[in-house]
């Protein structure tokens, strides 16, 4: 039987740490005891994430990318730019987290649930195919929308509400039509990149489609331009799995960003994904943990999302 929604994690999250780094293994935890606590929420099911493997990061990253971090760990660990750390234990870390990226894919294509919600870290949508960057090691999303190719997908959309744009995943499917890249993010703000007129290139112009918004845009604004481009362009594009880069460092209490929004948008967020999978892709969508840095606004965030997804029957999506 198919289930609404099942967890998957990396238990071993928690060895990839540096002292006094806003990407930090309390951002799990918080999660964790906030689903732990809500009766609606501490019943669903977690998946086995299975075996790590280096073959998973290789599906979407040039060899010497993933040879670089393996050593850099092995080396006793060190910084790859001055916001992304290495510990001994971080790439192992790291493949863990693309072993549940993959798993959370296998659960939805095989009918064991119709979504997945993968809390893990490291996050990854700013890993490119060649370095790592932006906190980020290897491309979670990525290796997912990579996953669900492999399982037979032939249209697969990624869906980025993280606060900074995930350039690492624009990159490496900018020339790959099979893919829907989407993003609304605060614009100018790190890393620089998702511009308007990016819209991919060769074959795939137009399968990228980037909403940049000023700094304290708030939750009705954000909507309502998801509402204008997003869901649009996921329609024109009939998508047969949504692979989710769930960012909440759009919170208005977040301390790494400047957009203003809340819980309440967070839920029409998920109200407004459920129901693009449901029209398209058989209600199919997993959800890859990215940034968030206030951890009551993280795990309350992470929380009415999950709510929605978890729901059997889905609320009716209003526009605003």
């Amino acid at each position: 039987m198919t289930v609404p929604l099942a967890l998957v994690r990396n238990d071993s999250q928690s060895r990839h740490h540096s002292e006094g780094h806003p990407e930090r293994p309390a951002r799990v935890t918080a999660i964790l005891e906030r689903i732990a606590e809500d009766p609606g929420l501490n019943t669903l099911p977690w998946l086995d994430p299975g075996r790590a493997s280096r073959d998973l990061p290789l599906l979407v990253h040039d060899p010497e990318e993933v040879e670089r971090v393996e050593g850099m760990a092995v080396r006793g660990g060190g910084w790859f730019d001055p916001d992304t750390y290495c510990t001994p234990d971080s790439y192992d870390v790291a493949l863990d987290a693309a072993a549940c990226a993959a798993r959370a894919v296998d659960a939805v294509l095989d009918g064991e649930a119709r979504c997945v919600f993968a809390v893990i870290r490291p996050p990854g949508h700013h890993a490119t195919a060649f370095r790592p960057m932006g906190f980020c090691l290897f491309n979670n999303a990525a290796i997912a929308v990579r996953a669900g190719l492999r399982g037979g997908a032939t249209r697969v959309a990624v869906v980025d509400f993280d606060v900074h744009h995930g350039n690492g995943t624009q990159d490496i499917f900018n020339y790959s039509p099979e893919v829907l890249y989407t993003s609304v993010h605060q614009f100018p703000w790190y890393p620089g990149t998702g511009l308007e007129q990016d819209r991919g290139a060769g074959k795939a112009i137009g399968a990228t489609v980037n909403v940049p918004v000023p700094a304290t845009t708030d939750g009705d604004a954000w909507l309502q331009r998801f509402d204008a481009r997003i869901a649009p362009a996921l329609d024109a594009f009939r998508p047969e799995l949504i692979v989710v880069s769930a960012g909440y460092d759009a919170h208005a209490l977040d301390p790494l960003a400047e957009l203003r929004l809340t819980e309440a948008t967070y839920r029409a967020i998920a109200e407004r994904v459920r129901s693009l999978a449901d029209r398209h892709a058989g209600g199919r969508s997993v959800w890859m943990l990215e940034g968030g840095y206030d951890l009551g606004a993280l795990a309350s965030s992470v929380a009415v999302q999950l709510t929605v997804l978890a729901a059997s029957e889905p609320r009716a999506v209003h526009s605003v």
